[in-house]
């Protein structure tokens, strides 16, 4: 299929032609005549899948085919949970409508001084891509109107939803109109987001691309076991060292950790530097613009980078210190094989970390294979930790088949036809004379009736108190029923 199946306007096909676009993804393919029927839509797709083109194509759609706002509102808003997917999404919007007549893009995001964004706010704003917190700033300020917004995109709304915006998302939505459209896309649909979906969307269009089983499909993944921190470095240095490596990213849990490592690695050599929430965002355009222009060899970055990076040349994603959630371990990994490049995904683990592993592999519903390097192995042997769950233990035996219950026992259910009372009377069992075991010769039980035995219950001998319990503690005499005795061990 190619884009002129889909129902665009020429002018974002001549647009998509002029930027090297040949043929719609699958993702792209999906969604974009379902959100130019009007549809609202919850997608899930994998990162670098072309998903930015997939919600910003139907609403620049709506742009070129509606005349120019006249007003200073907003007709398309975009919501991005970092500062780096709002500068991808933003340049991405360009690049598409550059055949728009007059199309006007402002970005307002952290970290960055009010100034240009209130002069981008004052005039007519046709597309606003931001990150919640700062819009939040500008709308109680009264600098912004999102009465007019005919389009909402909640990109990556999982992600948003981790960092905390929940809130600020929930103001933001009441400011729009309800006749909106709203397109959600998320790496999850289910759990939180499928509540935000409900309270957000009108019986929204659930588009799930790909499973986590067939994600990544172009990026090889490998697992190797470290002993300790030393060890890490050293398998780091050796996968740094790879003479097939282009460019490489790697995760790190913390801002200080990032740049530790960062440091550690110029020193030895590597062309690296470290990127995370603690820089301006100067800096932070300053780093990417180096990895962009092949300048940085190595970058180390927390996960705030890891959904913002749009960079080609990295062949390498090493995830150095695991992710928090296992969802981040496929947006980490997902920086690699980009525009249907293949690439190298590494995960460094020590063997207290495997239960980590273990959420990790069920989470993509695959294992991660596990490597060593040569001369570099670990002084312990892992254990596997996937297993399929679906398949793991003995089945149970149910009352509808001959094959009985635990461990094989013969099943007294209805078998064959057999009712439930078939199952074979006690006499009838071999060995047994027939008679029950207690009788006499007369057919009187020589067993001992219950009522006969002495009774230990005031209530059965008036003569005697019922029998207690007694307990010394440091010389302490502490008394109490039965029952209060088995409260006390119940830790009640």
């Amino acid at each position: 299929m190619s884009f002129e199946n889909l129902g665009l306007e020429p002018k974002l096909l001549s647009a998509l032609v002029k930027a090297g676009f040949s043929a719609p993804t699958s993702v792209q393919e999906a969604s974009i005549p379902k959100a130019l029927e009007g549809h609202d839509l919850m997608v899930s797709a994998q990162t670098g899948s072309g998903k930015t083109a997939a919600f910003m194509l139907p609403a620049l759609n709506h742009i070129a085919r509606a005349p120019a706002n006249k007003g200073r509102g907003v007709q398309v808003l975009v919501l991005t949970p970092t500062r780096e997917l709002a500068m991808q999404v933003a340049d991405a919007t360009k690049s598409y409508g550059a055949h728009i007549p007059d199309l006007r893009t402002a970005v307002v995001v952290g970290g960055m001084p009010y100034g240009a964004q209130l002069k981008a706010l004052s005039r007519r704003v046709d597309v606003l891509v931001a990150t919640p917190g700062r819009l939040i700033d500008h709308l109680q300020a009264r600098r912004v109107n999102l009465s007019t917004v005919r389009t909402l995109v909640l990109d990556e709304a999982d992600r948003m939803l981790d960092m905390g915006f929940i809130e600020d998302i929930e103001t933001i939505v009441a400011a729009t109109p309800s006749e909106r459209q709203t397109l959600l896309f998320s790496a999850t649909l289910d759990g939180t987001i499928a509540r935000l979906a409900r309270d957000m969307l009108k019986e929204p269009l659930r588009i799930e691309v790909s499973g986590h089983k067939q994600k990544h499909a172009n990026i090889t993944q490998s697992l190797l076991y470290a002993d300790d921190a030393g060890h890490k470095l050293r398998l780091l240095d050796h996968l740094l060292r790879d003479t097939n490596l282009d460019q490489a990213i790697v995760f790190t849990s913390t801002k200080r950790g990032a740049d530790d490592l960062a440091n550690r690695l110029s020193d030895q050599g590597f062309s690296a530097a470290s990127l995370h929430g603690d820089m301006n965002q100067r800096q932070r355009t300053r780093t990417l613009g180096l990895l962009q222009k092949r300048r940085l060899q190595v970058l180390v970055a927390t996960d705030v980078a890891a959904r913002g990076i749009d960079v080609q040349g990295i062949s390498h994603a090493i995830n150095y210190d695991l992710p928090m959630q296992p969802e981040d371990y496929t947006h980490r990994i997902g920086r690699t094989g980009r525009a249907g490049n293949s690439g190298l995904a590494f995960t460094l683990a020590t063997h207290s970390e495997r239960h980590k592993i273990r959420r990790i592999e069920h989470f993509i519903g695959q294992p991660i294979p596990a490597n060593v390097i040569e001369g570099l192995e670990p002084t312990k042997t892992a254990r596997p930790t996937y297993s399929d769950r679906k398949g793991k233990g003995k089945p149970r035996k149910s009352f509808d088949g001959p094959r009985g219950g635990f461990g094989g026992k013969p099943s007294y259910g209805r078998k064959n036809g057999e009712s439930w009372g078939d199952k074979p009377r006690f006499e009838d069992r071999p060995g047994r004379s027939g008679k029950p075991r207690f009788e006499d010769e007369a057919g009187r039980s020589s067993k001992p009736r219950f009522d006969n035995k002495p009774s230990y219950d005031s209530r059965g001998d008036a003569d005697r108190p019922a029998r207690r319990f007694e307990d010394r503690v440091d010389g302490v005499a502490r008394k109490g029923g039965h029952a209060e005795r088995s409260y006390a061990h119940a830790g009640r």
